[in-house]
């Protein structure tokens, strides 16, 4: 009683015309079926009445009986109703064939124009695909610099305060300057300001968003990170070297990391460098040098490479 009710099932179109059809031919042969009644009805009645009640007897045109003509007459009609209902319109009609050869024909160009579209759209997978294989073979190829970051950073990644290092480690300004001798260093305005003049032996590509930036001949000035690697792109290993923000946007294009670990925190500092991720990046070297006399903190020496 309070059970679910049974789903009532759907009738598509195509079979609501099918069911229409079939009934439209049934209700033609019952038609048929009631006109060859009458038909036997009357014939009988038009026998019976010239032979048994002798009405009409004498009327025989062309030495036949006149109920014979009544009854051939009826014949062709039925004939002509019969033959109307299997032969002229069979069992769907002619409107019925034409209509279901043009949605025969119409779903086949359906099926056509869906397998032409499937096929242009993995034929144009496939062209992307690879043009993008040729851009990363030719990106292969071509590559020929080591995009490297360079920097101290405490424990939890402090860099500085008011734009100057916490600390000072002799071993460490030695290893930058061995390092990026000879290479270009790319940095932020505010980095680029904290030198009292650009170092020796090195190409600056400095990046800011002020406009007509004076710097000294040989400087170069940029607008972004992608100008400035673009401008080193003849050095076979330029560095990154600062600010915080640079290091920020150069994390997912370097291919190394030069990194100093200062093993103490700096509650102090307002400049950060990226966390690195281990998953991205597997360390290849890593020297450790102990706090002395010339050295306030212990430290180590570490360079990843990605993965």
């Amino acid at each position: 009683m309070f059970g679910k009710k049974k789903p009532v099932q759907q009738i598509d179109k195509e079979q609501l015309e099918l069911i229409q059809n079939a009934q439209r031919r049934i209700k033609q042969k019952k038609r048929l079926y009631a006109h060859f009644v009458f038909f036997l009805i009357g014939s009988v009645f038009f026998i019976v009445t010239n032979l048994v009640l002798d009405l009409g007897e004498d009327i025989k045109p062309f030495g036949v009986d006149w109920f014979v003509y009544p009854i051939a007459i009826w014949l062709f009609f039925f004939l002509y109703h019969a033959f109307n209902v299997f032969i002229t319109h069979k069992f769907m009609g002619k409107d019925w064939e034409q209509k279901q050869l043009d949605r025969l024909v119409a779903s086949q160009r359906e099926r056509v124009d869906a397998m032409k579209a499937k096929f242009l759209e993995e034929e144009s997978q496939m062209a992307k695909q690879e043009i993008a294989q040729e851009k990363l073979t030719k990106k292969k190829t071509s590559k020929s610099s080591e995009l490297t970051i360079i920097v101290a950073a405490g424990e939890n990644n402090e860099i500085g305060k008011n734009n100057d290092l916490i600390w000072h480690l002799s071993d460490d300004l030695k290893r930058f300057k061995t390092l990026t001798n000879g290479h270009h260093i790319i940095m932020g305005r505010k980095t680029y300001e904290s030198f009292p003049k650009p170092l020796p032996n090195r190409t600056h590509v400095v990046i800011t968003r002020q406009e007509n930036y004076k710097v000294p001949d040989g400087v170069i000035v940029v607008n972004n990170l992608e100008d400035a690697v673009d401008a080193s792109r003849k050095d076979n290993q330029p560095f990154i070297i600062g600010g915080g923000e640079i290091y920020k946007q150069s994390m997912s294009m370097a291919d190394k990391l030069e990194i100093t670990r200062v093993h103490e925190s700096f509650v102090s500092a307002d400049t950060f460098c990226p966390k690195i991720d281990i998953s991205i990046w597997k360390e290849t070297n890593n020297t450790f040098h102990d706090k002395d006399e010339n050295h306030k903190h212990a430290f180590s020496f570490i360079t990843y490479t990605r993965k």
